[in-house]
């Protein structure tokens, strides 16, 4: 049992990130199994501490679908699955009329009855306070001193225009451990055909510049330094030009312009023999790969050496070993659990990173039996266009 208490005293933790934009477009269908799967993964490990980031809360088209997140919330707080969490603090970013503020993140956080001694940080007066009771908050984020919230600057957007891209934090004392968890969202690959042109992408230097901005705030002087985990949707994507290349090394590549700018529209590329037959047709928005095994095989787990946005940040981020597939694009259809849309190329963008701190604070030594899983929620199931991501960590090892 994932909460079950190690050799002292041991607190199970479970960090889960999920963008649900997908739900609120589908709320009969793809809410209710998103549910039911968030559900049986709470009761399966009972975590002493659980933390929910959402991304895209509201929906893709969220003017229309706002409406709905008071009944995600509300199902949330009344399921007989999280009646055991007697206190819970919930952060929406709902307020979408403020563009130069809003970022669609939601944050939850629900502590068990049997969790005595948690406190969170009040980042105004610099203490921690005791957690009482449930609180909700969706107004007014950027005043909360329970968190710290920031919209990435105008100019790291593309052609800046304003896009719900940025990032929530809270900090957490957890006994003896005091560790920041931090909600993220970066910005997405806008073109494929755009994305294909250089090595690294255009958007994999935007998501980098982004990602360090992130890194230096929650380390900076302004408050003591701690241990800090950060989960959410980065948008980390294949190499394209590499993967693509490596996939398609034995084709040739036909480019189709359009006729009154020239500008290229899609990219075709054929097998050498075989009848010519099409193995790839990549368009802004669209990448249809002949065969989707490709990223189901093994995991995916042979695509891994084209995921290179980490890199840069090998010294300050860590991440377990993948072992499952790519979290994005899957499709909507609710009857369909493992087909990929044809949008994009399939990549890791929901992930779970830590620092090298983070690490020596929550880990087991390594000759102790293994207490940390890192894998998909609702891995048959339709859960929306990402699948939810979690890590568990069941015991904190008492130094």
């Amino acid at each position: 049992m994932a909460g079950k208490p190690a050799a002292a005293q041991g607190y199970g933790i479970l960090l889960v990130t999920a963008n649900v934009g997908s739900l609120f477009e589908d709320p009969e269908n793809l809410q209710k199994t998103w549910l039911r799967e968030f559900y049986q993964t709470v009761q399966s490990h009972k975590p002493h501490f659980l933390a929910l980031h959402c991304q895209e809360v509201g929906g893709k088209n969220y003017e229309a679908s706002m409406s709905h997140v008071g009944s995600f919330v509300k199902e949330l707080l009344s399921s007989d699955a999280l009646k055991e969490y007697n206190r819970a603090r919930v952060y929406l970013d709902e307020d979408y009329k403020s563009k130069e503020q809003f970022t669609a993140l939601g944050s939850f956080y629900f502590i068990h009855e049997t969790l005595k001694n948690i406190q969170q940080f009040d980042f105004n007066a610099k203490t921690f306070e005791k957690v009482v009771g449930r609180e909700t908050c969706s107004e007014t984020l950027e005043s909360r001193s329970s968190l710290e919230k920031a919209k990435f600057p105008k100019d790291y957007y593309p052609q800046c225009k304003w896009s719900r891209k940025g990032f929530i934090r809270t900090r957490w004392a957890l006994a003896d451990w005091t560790f920041d968890l931090v909600n993220i969202h970066l910005f997405h690959d806008a073109s494929n055909l755009v994305a294909w042109e250089n090595s690294p992408s255009v958007y994999s230097t935007t998501r980098q510049k982004a990602l360090g901005f992130v890194l230096d705030r929650i380390t900076d002087q302004r408050y003591e330094k701690v241990p800090y985990f950060i989960f959410g949707d980065f948008n980390f994507r294949l190499d394209s030009k590499q993967f693509i290349e490596s996939l398609c090394s034995t084709a040739t590549m036909q480019t189709v312009t359009t006729g009154k700018t020239n500008e290229v529209d899609k990219l075709i590329f054929r097998e050498s023999d075989n009848d010519k037959k099409v193995v790839l047709q990549l368009e802004k928005k669209l990448f249809n790969y002949v065969n989707q095994d490709v990223f189901r095989e093994n995991n995916g787990t042979s695509l891994l050496e084209f995921d290179k946005e980490l890199a840069p940040f090998k010294d300050r981020l860590i991440e377990l070993e993948i072992s499952f597939p790519p979290s994005y694009p899957y499709s909507e259809d609710s009857t369909q659990g493992k087909e990929y849309m044809n949008t994009r190329c399939p990549a890791w963008c929901d992930r779970i990173l830590m620092s090298p701190s983070a690490r020596d604070l929550f880990f087991k030594p390594e000759n102790e039996e293994k207490t940390v899983t890192y894998d998909n929620i609702g891995a048959n199931v339709c859960m929306g266009d990402h699948k939810v991501t979690p890590r568990l960590r069941p015991h904190t090892h008492c130094s």
